[in-house]
């Protein structure tokens, strides 16, 4: 349904009430048009009028690119121009009879309110006006360019689907509807942005998704008074719990396989029409290690897949802070060849481990900043010099020592492994590092301890941020550290699949004999 708006015309201060309707006169109508879309060029205006029928003076609204000019030209125009009208149709009602025998689209509504009409030409759609007639057609149109089904650049996989969201909204609902082939998936349209009026869907599946966290989400999505929402990013951020969290609360994903998995443990979607990134909730921490290419590996692989991940944000974000902590304020800790060797590597360094380790790790933010806004070309170049050449002149120039670039290194390639995590292990690799800075090993433990409080209190949508984590024995724990196999995963995990908790009803090990 098209939403009802206020259109101000700038240039004479005028504003065109809800109320405003058409009247009989085709030119008054098109002069109405031409004075909302003053200086606007892509406004196209296309009069025609049958040669058999003198009374039907017909006229197209559209916006340049916005349309599909084959599907304009072959069954709204030529069936008009062409067809002897006043033998096929009743001329009395003949806006009517244009709509139901002539036209040839697969939606065509009559309405007679100027600010729907105006919201329709925006929204890429056409409208006909007839003269002698105050009401007009709205005719489905929409055929402006897009990009095409590829895989997405930031979630490549070796085994899996290939398909990728785009920026189009009913593309991408497409592509969920094809992975879950029930009517159970239900889609929620509403519009959000003051101007930008951009369409937002809420997709769910009705027996899984919680009533509660389905009205939550509704609430918030509501609540929203903003100009503009040009891509999901803006919403996730208006949404989400724990604004001031390092923490994303809300997940998103470019994949449909990723998102139609999330569905179907009882997760809602949100789908942003010009944003290949789909939102969902609830999202808890567990999530931030897991990739969609888990699930189609051998189970034993993906565990220790999974495994790395997680021992790497842990060595990304706490080894600068443990090797600052132990070679500033406890030496004793080190064997004496280690404590010896660090010791040589840092004769003629003039600045403190501390500020060489901060130094460092902002160099390598910026490479890894300015290597991913490159083309991939100059990327990969700047990543070179980076990582090579500028790391070895730091050293030969004793500006900071090598065992200050190999902790580097390591904590930067380390939390690559998790992208999705990427900005909470920046943030807490920081404030360890401080704390460490200041207070030792025992700063490191306190910011730890801080760290593990503020995830305790941490929701999504009233799930808490560490479901499943402290669990091993039952089935919540089945597909958090590790990916268990298939068949032994016969439940959805609790709270977010509540409602059926049963995915499957497998019993025993393929392949196993028969007792």
């Amino acid at each position: 349904m098209i939403r009802k708006k206020n259109i101000l015309d700038q240039n004479k201060n005028n504003t065109v009430e809800e109320d405003h309707i058409l009247v009989k006169s085709l030119e008054a109508n098109i002069e109405m048009f031409k004075n909302l879309f003053r200086d606007d060029e892509m406004l196209i205006i296309r009069k025609f009028q049958n040669k058999y029928l003198p009374t039907a003076k017909c006229c197209l609204i559209y916006l340049a690119g916005m349309v599909n000019n084959d599907l304009l030209n072959e069954n709204v125009i030529q069936p008009i121009l062409q067809n002897n009208l006043s033998e096929e149709i009743q001329t009395n009602h003949l806006l009517e009879e244009l709509q139901y025998k002539i036209i040839v689209s697969n939606n065509v509504e009559m309405v007679n309110r100027f600010d729907e009409l105006v919201a329709t030409v925006i929204s890429g759609d056409t409208i006909l006006l007839l003269e002698g007639n105050d009401n007009a057609l709205m005719i489905s149109s929409k055929g402006w360019p897009s990009r095409s089904i590829d895989e997405p650049e930031s979630a490549k996989v070796v085994r899996g689907p290939r398909e990728g969201f785009t920026e189009s909204i009913v593309t991408n609902l497409t592509l969920i509807r094809r992975k879950i082939n029930t009517p159970d998936l239900k889609l929620k349209f509403r519009e959000i942005g003051e101007r930008t009026h951009t369409k937002v869907c809420i997709c769910y599946l009705e027996g899984l998704a919680l009533e509660e966290i389905l009205a939550e989400l509704e609430k918030r999505l509501d609540a929203i008074k903003i100009d503009a929402i040009l891509d999901s990013g803006y919403i996730q951020e208006l949404i989400r719990d724990a604004p001031f969290s390092p923490y994303e609360t809300v997940g998103y994903s470019e994949r449909p396989d990723v998102i139609a998995g999330k569905l179907l443990e009882g997760r809602i979607a949100v789908v942003v029409d010009g944003s290949p990134f789909v939102l969902t909730v609830p999202f808890v921490l567990a999530e931030s290690f897991q990739s969609d290419e888990d699930y189609y590996n051998n189970f034993i692989f993906a565990s220790f897949n999974r495994l790395l991940r997680m021992v790497g944000v842990f060595v990304a974000t706490g080894l600068p802070a443990v090797y600052l902590a132990i070679v500033t304020f406890h030496q004793e800790m080190l064997p004496t060849p280690l404590l010896i060797s660090i010791s040589s590597a840092r004769q003629g360094v003039p600045f403190p481990s501390a500020f060489a380790l901060f130094f460092m790790l902002l160099v390598f933010d910026i490479i890894r900043e300015a290597a991913t806004r490159m083309p991939t070309p100059i990327g990969q170049a700047v990543n070179i010099v980076g990582t090579l050449v500028l790391g070895q002149a730091i050293v030969e120039a004793k500006i900071v020592s090598a065992p200050v670039i190999i902790i580097t290194a390591i904590s930067g390639i380390m939390k690559l492994l998790s992208p999705t995590a990427l900005g909470s292990v920046i943030v807490l690799r920081l404030f360890f590092l401080l704390l460490a800075s200041v207070l030792g090993i025992y700063g490191y433990i306190f910011g730890m301890i801080l760290a593990t409080l503020h995830l305790m209190n941490v929701r999504s949508f009233g799930v808490p941020f560490m479901l499943g984590l402290s669990s091993v024995k039952n089935h919540n724990g089945q597909d958090i550290w590790i990916r268990s196999p298939w068949w032994s995963m016969t439940l959805r995990p609790k709270i977010i699949g509540a409602r059926n908790l049963v995915r499957h009803s497998m019993k025993k090990t393929p392949g196993s004999k028969p007792k």
